[in-house]
């Protein structure tokens, strides 16, 4: 099978759905004349035209706004912020609009928008750029939040996103846009709320998402060095969140570590370690652990930065932790 980029995977989803669904259009900074900022719609816009592929000002609270707009007025808009730190500008559209209007319209309007773009670090950016806010959307009720972590996944995800008659919070990562995976030449879609097991194991469960998959997949290999079999899961999306599969893994394994790169407090980890211990408790043998950031800002400093995230030492020692082996 071939191998594209993460970056050309998510092109693909846009341009096929745009060629699909002439309702469907794109708006951002720098979308359309500088080919996208992370190049994610390069050529788009020569073949689509500036009606379809547009630029906006640096303003995400009106170019949000309008996405609603029209939403609700019939088109399937796709927003991108350059960064999600940004979408905080124009988190009242996204929460007081986007998410409440079909409930606040008793169903008379829906509104089929996806809000994408880059979440988390991305090296030396600091405190401003470099924030996971997968948790506050996965808070409110009518959007859905997506999280994928390859390439596959994304042009899935991103297929099935568009053509969602809710909201859409479609997180990517700076650092994964230039990563290659195998992705099929003919269609596919991936469900969203289905979360993937991506390593099968016995001894216990590592839950994560994102670019968080990266230090999930490396911790399993280590471990395997020393004889743990850890299964691994890939959530995908947040927001619904595959209740059923962790649950049913932790029945297998009877431990969990949850690995996630944001900050502790009302994290998405707290949510799944109260869910498995209210599901499955009887099963469990030892309690959840998380791997989360450091409860502070993202330092600007790479040791500070590599201090504060979660690596895979430390979903080792978790490990070992919750299966009583000799650290």
């Amino acid at each position: 099978m071939r191998q594209i980029q993460f970056r050309e995977a998510l092109r693909e989803a846009l341009s096929e759905e745009m060629r699909r669904d002439p309702r469907v259009f794109l708006m951002g900074e720098e979308v359309a004349q500088y080919n996208g900022a992370y190049k994610v719609s390069q050529g788009m816009l020569d073949e689509f035209g500036p009606e379809r592929v547009i630029d906006t000002p640096i303003a995400e609270l009106g170019f949000a706004g309008i996405g609603v707009g029209a939403a609700a007025n019939g088109l399937i808009p796709v927003i991108e912020f350059m960064t999600f730190n940004f979408s905080l500008v124009a988190i009242d559209q996204v929460i007081n609009s986007a998410a409440k209007l079909y409930s606040m319209s008793g169903g008379q309007y829906s509104c089929p928008i996806v809000f994408r773009g880059p979440t988390g670090n991305a090296g030396m950016l600091s405190s401003q750029h470099s924030q996971n806010f997968e948790n506050w959307y996965a808070n409110t009720p009518g959007l859905k939040v997506v999280v994928p972590s390859n390439p596959y996944d994304a042009k899935g995800l991103l297929k099935s996103a568009i053509r969602d008659p809710d909201p859409v919070i479609f997180m990517e990562s700076e650092l994964m846009y230039g990563d290659k995976g195998e992705v099929p030449e003919e269609e596919y879609l991936l469900e969203i709320g289905k979360a993937n097991v991506v390593r099968q194991g016995k001894h216990v469960t590592l839950v994560s998402f994102g670019k968080m998959m990266k230090v999930a997949y490396a911790a399993a290999d280590e471990l395997a060095k020393e004889g743990i079999e850890a299964e691994v899961i890939d959530l995908r999306s947040v927001r619904p969140i595959d209740y059923d599969t962790l649950i049913a893994s932790v029945k297998k394994t009877n431990r969990m570590v949850v690995i996630e790169e944001a900050w502790p407090l009302a994290s998405i980890s707290s949510e799944l370690s109260y869910i498995v211990q209210r599901r499955a408790f009887d099963f469990l043998d030892a309690p959840v652990i998380r791997i989360t950031c450091a409860d502070v800002p993202l330092p600007y400093a790479p040791t500070l930065i590599e201090a504060s995230l979660p690596n895979v030492a430390r979903v080792v020692k978790a490990v070992k932790e919750v299966t009583y082996a000799k650290a």
